[in-house]
């Protein structure tokens, strides 16, 4: 089953919680503290896989969950990593987020993306030794992974895209150049996905696909659609395939040619494309008159024109070194690609906080405030006193002195379920503490 688009929802490993530990050993009263961090969250890592053509296994399972970051113990032991998952992905594969920004547009094997980061460790208690704290008697918890929706959708990566309405003859002529072994039979829309096959043309090899029949107002959604005419958007090189055999009086092969190229004009991007005409079914009497007719006003419009039968082999070596020809022009065209360089990227820098009035109090909330609140033991009077030091270096008491916050003010930090509430007290930095309500 092909399947090139699925919605999956990821999660980075969350970070291992840091130890509270004091080395104890015989005739050693006073050891000191030995916790360990705790170890980072593994991260979600998309990557292009060879061999993988569709999306299938994640529209099955598209829930995926890297693994956590190992606690940290005693004697300065610091927790593993949790390690990464690695999710494989076709070439061509454009990973976005659930709002329609591109994280990544993978070509090439080997080709990754990090699409949700692990959270960092919590340090242990031998990390937060200071002048003023000798003794540690907490550590710090592990920040939760990354969480979020991505889109991951595969536009394929061929040299020749094969277009045309239903019937027209595509599948048997990808079948009979190719090693591919499309459906094919005699009603329309027997090509329900698109399909690969690798030509040899003299020296040169080039991929073709067969893209599902296309009909008037695909570009809107109609027939199969906006579904697959994104797998056009790649190729190099564009053939049309026309039936001049098609039984129905209304319809002949410039006319066919012309609703098709409405349709690629309105999906855009596409103008740049170089073009060929194959006229198909060569082998029937009727297609023959029919295409003595058209093809004086096909090549009016500039188009190379073939004429080939599969079922009879006719004609497919000179169409096949025509389109190698037009291949290895796109190939040259094409600007060499610049040697890739591994870069180190780093968070950009947040703010501190924000601190906003509300009806009952004040609200301290950011990234990095909220970060501190999942480090902190809610629990444990120690680390919340090692939360007030933080906010207070970070100049929370000097904005809400600012903002004409009077002792005994209910001060919020952070959102969610984690949130904690302190009563704020205008005291000297020296011997400022909250009170956590």
């Amino acid at each position: 089953m092909f399947v090139d688009t699925a919605l999956i929802h990821v999660r980075a490993g969350d970070g291992g919680p840091g130890c509270a530990s004091v080395h104890r050993e015989k005739f050693v009263p006073f050891g000191g503290p030995d916790g360990g961090s705790g170890g980072r969250g593994g991260d979600v890592i998309c990557e292009v896989a060879p061999g993988m053509t569709h999306l299938l296994e994640y529209q099955r399972r598209p829930h995926r969950t890297a693994a956590a970051g190992a606690p940290g113990r005693g004697g300065y032991r610091n927790g593993a990593h949790g390690a990464d998952l690695v999710l494989p992905v076709p070439d061509g594969t454009v990973v976005s987020d659930d709002g329609g920004a591109v994280i990544a547009d993978l070509i090439g094997v080997g080709t990754r993306v990090v699409v949700a980061h692990g959270g960092r460790g919590g340090l242990g208690n031998a990390a937060l030794v200071s002048p003023r704290r000798r003794v540690p008697g907490f550590a710090l918890r592990g920040e939760p992974g990354q969480e979020r929706a991505v889109r991951l959708e595969v536009k394929l990566i061929a040299d020749v895209a094969l277009v045309g309405l239903p019937n027209a003859g595509k599948s048997s002529l990808i079948a009979a150049m190719s090693a591919a072994r499309p459906t094919i039979a005699d009603y329309p829309f027997t090509t329900l996905t698109p399909n690969l096959g690798v030509v040899q043309a003299g020296e040169t090899t080039f991929t073709m696909a067969d893209v599902p029949g296309l009909i008037p107002g695909a570009h809107l959604g109609r027939g199969l659609g906006l579904q697959f005419l994104r797998h056009i958007e790649r190729c190099s090189v564009i053939a049309h395939v026309l039936d001049p055999a098609d039984p129905t009086a209304q319809r002949d092969p410039v006319a066919d040619l012309m609703a098709i190229e409405a349709e690629l004009t309105e999906y855009g991007g596409l103008d740049d494309r170089p073009r060929v005409v194959v006229l198909s079914k060569m082998d029937l009497p009727d297609a023959r008159l029919v295409a003595d007719l058209a093809e004086p006003a096909l090549r009016a419009h500039g188009l190379a024109v073939y004429r080939v039968s599969a079922v009879a082999q006719q004609g497919l070596t000179a169409l096949g070194l025509g389109l190698a020809a037009l291949v290895r022009q796109a190939r040259l065209a094409q600007p060499a690609a610049p040697p890739r360089v591994a870069v180190a990227v780093h968070r950009a820098v947040e703010p501190a906080f924000t601190l906003e009035a509300a009806d009952d109090g004040y609200r301290i909330t950011g990234p990095l405030v909220q970060r501190w609140v999942h480090q902190t033991d809610a629990d444990n009077p120690e680390a919340l006193a090692y939360l007030i030091d933080r906010l207070t270096r970070a100049g929370v008491d000097d904005a809400l002195r600012a903002a004409g916050a009077q002792t005994g003010d209910p001060v919020m930090v952070g959102e969610g379920r984690g949130q904690l509430t302190f009563d704020w007290s205008a005291l000297p930095a020296a011997g400022r503490r909250g009170q956590r309500t």
